[in-house]
């Protein structure tokens, strides 16, 4: 039997966040349907306005009024937004998402929808995620919860969470192949020119990102020497050589680095190289030795090591989940 996916919207609703996993359930009905299987998902945008809701990007979504209880769904999906707040305070619209996450075999939040699930006392007790931007907001004010502000999406029991926006397909994709299966699930992927099925464990945004971020808001000259290191990761990247670069002492660079960054330089620079690993094994079919060389790890035995530390999988097993077929 096809499951019924409610996806519940309301005025300002974060569009991505309703269309992203729309496009994933549909995309993996129509793979279904090229395989001779019946369509496994029945889909339905539903809101409290029975004449539709304004995203915040603008654009109108046509949705169905909130169906009443005697008809339940096997997935309920709640999205975020800005117009969130005015959601949580909606009492008809809490009373309709209780009974219906109750009857629903898994509920699942994107981004910022964790605030209207948390609402309802759901959540409590249960290791959780939003859009990183709002994860302290979400703790403070649902102190019951385990707020974890790194992953890509969180599964505990019946629940899901998800961080911001395009995390919302990747985690429609994980309830795809738990559904589905691996091998439909990363077509799907492929089908949407999304190149990584990204685990859910994964960082919510890659380590050249974080570290630009903490060094735009700080000091600029790290920001230039992340840029610099992404164009040097086979050099040498030793503190000697980054704090030159940096133009200071190496006492003074050290010290400087980890109160601006929060993080080591030996440390920063393993997970950049970590990232550009993972990009190679993902889109080439480069050898592991030649990785390890082009990230300056120098073996494919430290390669290991560190892939093993930053990601909790083997370069090989990464590869063979993740990968895409190239041509080099």
């Amino acid at each position: 039997m096809s499951r019924v996916v409610y996806l519940l919207a309301y005025p300002n609703v974060q569009l991505l966040d309703i269309s992203g996993p729309l496009q994933v359930l549909a995309s993996a009905n129509l793979r279904a349907q090229e395989l001779g299987l019946d369509t496994p998902y029945l889909t339905q945008v539903v809101a409290a306005q029975a004449e539709g809701v304004i995203s915040s990007a603008g654009l109108g979504l046509q949705t169905a009024p909130l169906p009443g209880p005697e008809l339940p769904c096997d997935t309920l999906l709640v999205a975020g937004g800005r117009g969130v707040e005015a959601a949580v305070a909606d009492s008809r619209l809490q009373q309709w998402l209780l009974e219906h996450a109750r009857q629903a075999r898994r509920v699942a939040s994107v981004c910022t929808g964790a605030f209207l699930l948390a609402a309802t006392g759901l959540l409590d007790g249960r290791r959780v995620v939003t859009h990183w931007n709002s994860c302290e907001l979400l703790a403070q004010r649902h102190p019951t919860l385990e707020v974890e502000p790194d992953p890509i999406f969180i599964n505990d029991g019946r629940f899901w969470t998800s961080a911001g926006v395009t995390a919302g397909i990747d985690l429609t994709l994980a309830l795809v192949e738990a559904d589905l299966g691996h091998a439909l699930a990363l077509a799907v992927a492929r089908d949407l020119v999304v190149f990584l099925k990204r685990p859910g464990g994964q960082a919510q945004f890659s380590m050249a990102l974080s570290q630009q971020l903490h060094a735009r808001q700080n000091d600029d000259r790290f920001a230039q020497l992340h840029a610099w290191i992404l164009d040097n990761l086979a050099g040498d990247l030793s503190v000697t050589t980054l704090a030159a670069q940096a133009g200071m002492s190496e006492r003074s660079f050290v010290r400087h680095y980890h109160a601006q960054t929060g993080n080591t330089p030996a440390r920063a620079v393993e997970q950049l190289r970590v990232e550009a690993a993972r990009r190679l094994l993902a889109d080439s079919n480069q050898p592991l030795k030649r990785i390890a060389a082009r990230c300056g790890f120098g073996s494919e035995e430290t390669l290991r090591r560190c892939f093993l530390r930053s990601v909790a999988v083997t370069p090989q097993a990464y590869r063979e989940r993740f990968s895409v077929p190239v041509q080099d």
